[in-house]
């Protein structure tokens, strides 16, 4: 008589609820695992971007402007300039593409961009880069960016006088190397931001000196006449709510100013140099954000690229933000 050999049903589920814990301790590492590579790709873009500035310092004696404002009229058009993103598209291997472009002509009569996507303008992480940023003209569709330009710790530019901030970066700057007197390695270049950001703009600023703590940045934040929640989603326009970043607040910093169920976070008082209101100055909090756990990715001004914890002391990160405070800039 032959005997028939098989699984019960007790064994059965033994092997599935082992299968299951393995599962369960394996899925997390799998995506710590990728998350890795992901930040690791996020540094390499910081690498990258910052190769190309330099190139581009070497090229021009000086670094790209964040924008180019026409300062003998009143009044600009909407994005009649293009910003860091655009310019240094020669040094990223977008020769092709930056030889088929006018940066004298605002980027919304430039169909050539359309759709384009630059692997290096955009974290890995961050899911924000997949949606497209459409409008309702016929201005070119454009894929949003993850990482801004250093404008400062707070005052961004004014048109009245020319001024600009104490970043690397404001319109119709010219600054190279030896503007950087705090040293290549203490002054931040590029850091992470999040596409989509919600801000709030046109308004104040409530004062001229820089926020000193969060309650201070809620109420510029709350002073913002309109809402917005296209940040950083406009790459060729070099206004800092697009293209910038400022050290005013440490990086993923809340500042909880909630309306209609959302939190806006950051703030631009005035939009550099446009329209009617092309004679006020500019005041920024755009922070640097990203979806890497409790840290972003910055470049500094020498090249180098690293991880910064969110819980950086402030001044330490207000001073890496300026190109010539004659702070004393510790380990950060």
């Amino acid at each position: 008589m032959n005997k028939h050999h098989g699984f019960t049903l007790i064994e059965l589920l033994v092997v599935i609820a082992i299968i299951a814990i393995l599962v369960a301790l394996l899925l997390p590492a799998v995506q710590q695992a990728r998350e890795a590579a992901r930040r690791s790709q996020c540094k390499n873009n910081l690498k990258q971007l910052g190769l190309a500035l330099h190139n581009y310092t070497d090229a021009n004696r000086h670094l790209p402007p964040g924008a180019a404002v026409d300062l003998s009229v009143t009044a600009t058009g909407n994005n009649g300039s293009w910003g860091v993103h655009g310019r240094i598209l020669p040094y990223m291997e977008k020769a092709s593409l930056y030889e088929q472009i006018d940066l004298s002509i605002g980027w919304d009569f430039q169909p050539i961009i359309n759709g384009i996507r630059i692997p290096s303008y955009t974290c890995p992480s961050d899911p924000g880069t997949g949606q497209v940023r459409t409008f309702s003209d016929s201005r070119p569709s454009l894929v949003p960016t993850t990482y801004g330009f250093n404008y400062g710790t707070w005052f961004i530019f004014d048109p009245a006088t020319g001024q600009g901030g104490d970043g690397l970066f404001y319109p119709n700057a010219s600054l190279s190397f030896r503007d950087a007197t705090d040293g290549a390695s203490n002054t931040l270049l590029i850091a992470e931001v999040k596409a989509w950001t919600l801000y709030t703009r046109n308004a104040g600023p409530p004062s001229t000196t820089a926020p000193m703590t969060v309650a201070d940045a809620l109420v510029a934040v709350a002073s913002g006449s309109q809402l917005k929640g296209t940040g950083h989603t406009e790459w060729p326009d070099g206004r800092v709510h697009h293209s910038g970043v400022t050290t005013t607040l440490t990086p993923n910093t809340s500042v909880g100013f909630t309306s209609g169920g959302k939190i806006y976070d950051d703030y631009n008082s005035w939009q550099e140099g446009k329209n009617g209101i092309a004679g006020n100055p500019t005041y920024a909090i755009i922070t640097s954000r990203s979806y890497h756990t409790g840290a972003v990715n910055i470049a500094l001004f020498d090249g180098s690229s690293r991880s910064i914890s969110e819980n950086i002391d402030l001044s330490v990160w207000r001073s890496l933000g300026t190109r010539s405070g004659n702070e004393i800039v510790g380990e950060f």
